[in-house]
């Protein structure tokens, strides 16, 4: 079979990091013989080497190269290219690692679209990754239809014969942004640009120790001129203008505004931070023309006009201000509706504890006109924020606790002026709901077993900030029961840590609420078992129920119908009354008798048939080490959360 991906590690000294990477590699779901794995060891100095060529001899599609130690990325990339032989190349770092069917679906959505680069999606665990590139899937991008500048490092996924034919290659050597420079190039020279946003490609990891290349400072009289290279790629492809402003915009913003802003730039030293300011100053006043500054939100402005002014002190103070400021979102309804939750919330941002205000007052052009001082500077940042707050938005966004995988939810939301006590100030606050169908709230599909937490993700003049979704301190919590629903038990709750909401799918048992259930409540007519309990379902759901007694088993098929007052479901199932006898059956509940592994949760109550029928008991108590067993999964679950 044709090789249809090489995938290309680079490789120094990753040490049992590269273990993720390796396992990653090997399970993934293209056929082993559609895909290689080239790892380019550059000059490691650790038991890498030797633990690589065992993995060759091992697996007849991993190929390891040896070379001495280039100083970074670019050469091991390069040499990898040259000796791939798939239809399209894959970079993975050694520390990061690979969804399990990545290579499949990338490769499937680059033939499907004619791609030259494919985008996968991103997690950050421990670092951040582009969000907004990955709100919905562009199955035809390019830098002036999607915010592709926003993702600058090298893990995607190129066309091999597109690499070739334009000569492109990584710059090599001891230097920084080598992956700008590539990727920047293949975006403004490639006929398509694909990107894919319902499934985790890549999983960018930060290191426990924190030695990622991309966490080390930096020389910045060298960074800042690895940069410029970047930018020099862009004016070689565009014409001056709005496109070449838009994405020169990206450097400003990121490599230089964001540096100088709030506690990043409050937490470096003093001598080094004069260091990088100053660099930073020359590419501004260098590089970048008004249009560039232009299109940036309000207080990014501001920070770009204090650069360009050279005006280091006030760029600390504003600094200052800006770190105080945080987002804060309070829920206000948790509610079920034909098997969606229904998230309501308000967001503002904060600072010193109080909700941050905003004047009308003080507004001009920060870019034409640089404030004369920070007080100045502050009240411009709230005139231009309240007069652009209609451009304000919210979001919530679901992400997974174990792999910080996220998803977009459905939401609506409105914009809310409230004036205040002191005339000509308002509070800006957006009120949203979102809809979590958790049968398609991962981009299409089920979410999976896991805990899963609720992030609000506000963009309001310059900030967009997430926060956890938590109620006020000592405020009332709204609260929702469990949901059966596409194959999965999910169960909407309020961390113990953080107070803040989650949703716990296919994982909770107690905390379900089953075992409030009384036998008052049971109702058997005729061997038809009828209960309610708190379980949300759309329609009715098949469900299984487990009689126990005296080492027998009698499985019972059951029903969960939609429950006719509230939020509840009718649980219920014809029982096999003849083959009962006259003896006592614990109960339990198989929400999902469809699973792999089907979940069993114990039900408070018993049936009891004898000469007057079938009649519900309380469920007789457990001996003592079944209560010690319950206590302790209780307490490791708890724990967990």
């Amino acid at each position: 079979m044709p090789v249809k991906v090489s995938v290309i590690v680079p490789v120094y000294n990753p040490g049992a990091y590269i273990e993720e990477c390796v396992s990653s590699l090997l399970r993934q779901s293209l056929p082993p013989d559609a895909y290689e794995v080239i790892f380019v060891d550059d000059g490691s100095t650790d038991d890498t080497p030797g633990r690589l060529d065992e993995l060759a001899a091992e697996h007849p599609r991993v190929t390891v190269l040896h070379q001495e130690n280039s100083g970074w990325s670019g050469k091991p990339r390069n040499v990898g290219i040259e000796a791939s032989r798939g239809e399209y190349v894959m970079f993975v770092d050694n520390d990061d690692h690979l969804g399990d069917e990545a290579l499949e679906r990338m490769y499937d959505y680059a033939v499907a679209n004619d791609a030259d680069v494919v985008v996968g999606k991103m997690a950050g665990q421990g670092r951040g990754v582009p969000v907004e590139l990955f709100r919905h899937n562009h199955p035809r991008a390019t830098v002036e239809s999607a915010p592709l500048i926003d993702s600058l490092t090298p893990h995607k996924m190129f066309r091999r014969a597109f690499l070739d034919r334009i000569g492109l290659r990584f710059p090599e050597g001891r230097r920084r942004l080598e992956d700008h420079v590539f990727v920047t190039e293949a975006y403004l020279r490639a006929e398509n640009v694909s990107v894919l946003s319902d499934y985790v490609c890549y999983y960018h990891v930060r290191r426990e120790d924190a030695s990622n290349a991309g966490f080390q400072r930096f020389d910045p009289v060298g960074y800042f001129k690895n940069l410029r290279e970047a930018l020099d790629v862009v004016e070689r492809y565009t014409e001056p203008g709005p496109l070449r402003d838009r994405l020169f915009r990206r450097w400003l913003r990121v490599e230089m505004v964001e540096r100088m802003r709030g506690k990043r730039l409050l937490a470096l030293p003093g001598d080094y931070r004069k260091e990088l300011f100053r660099e930073i100053h020359s590419v501004v006043v260098e590089r970048f023309g008004p249009g560039v500054a232009a299109g940036l939100p309000p207080t990014q402005q501001v920070v770009a006009a204090l650069i360009a002014a050279d005006r280091l002190g006030e760029v600390e103070e504003f600094a200052e201000w800006e770190a105080g400021i945080v987002l804060k979102a309070v829920p206000e309804e948790l509610q079920w509706a034909d098997g969606a939750l229904r998230v309501s919330f308000a967001a503002e941002y904060h600072a010193g504890g109080a909700p941050l205000t905003f004047s009308s007052a003080g507004g001009g052009d920060p870019l034409s006109t640089p404030p004369k001082d920070v007080a100045e500077a502050i009240a411009r940042v709230g005139a231009d924020t309240l007069s652009r707050f209609g451009t304000a938005a919210a979001d919530l966004l679901l992400r997974r606790r174990s792999s910080a995988a996220q998803y977009f939810q459905p939401v609506q939301f409105t914009r809310e002026t409230v004036p205040t006590e002191d005339p000509g100030r308002f509070r800006l606050v957006l009120r949203a709901t979102a809809t979590v169908d958790p049968a398609t709230a991962a981009a299409g599909a089920a979410l999976t077993g896991g805990l899963w937490d609720a992030v609000v993700r506000a963009r309001l003049g310059g900030w967009t900030k997430e926060c956890r979704l938590a109620p006020a301190r000592g405020a009332e919590r709204p609260t929702a029961i469990a949901v059966v629903t596409a194959g999965h038990v999910a169960l909407p709750y309020w961390t113990a840590r953080h107070n803040s909401l989650a949703v716990d799918v296919d994982r909770a048992s107690r905390s379900l609420g089953l075992g409030r259930l009384t036998p008052e409540r049971v109702s058997v007519v005729d061997g038809r078992l009828t209960v309610p309990v708190p379980l949300h379902v759309p329609a009715d759901t098949p469900v299984l129920l487990r009689l126990t007694a005296k080492g027998r088993t009698l499985p019972v098929p059951g029903t969960l119908s939609p429950g006719p007052d509230g939020p509840g479901a009718l649980l219920t199932a014809d029982l096999p009354v003849p083959s009962m006898g006259g003896t006592t059956w614990r109960v339990a509940l198989a929400p999902v008798p469809d699973a792999r592994e089907p979940r069993v949760l114990a039900l408070p109550f018993a049936l009891h048939s004898g000469a007057l029928g079938v009649q519900a008991r309380r469920r007789p108590r457990p001996g003592p080490l079944r209560r010690l067993v319950r206590k302790a999964r209780a307490l490791f679950g708890s724990a967990r959360r």
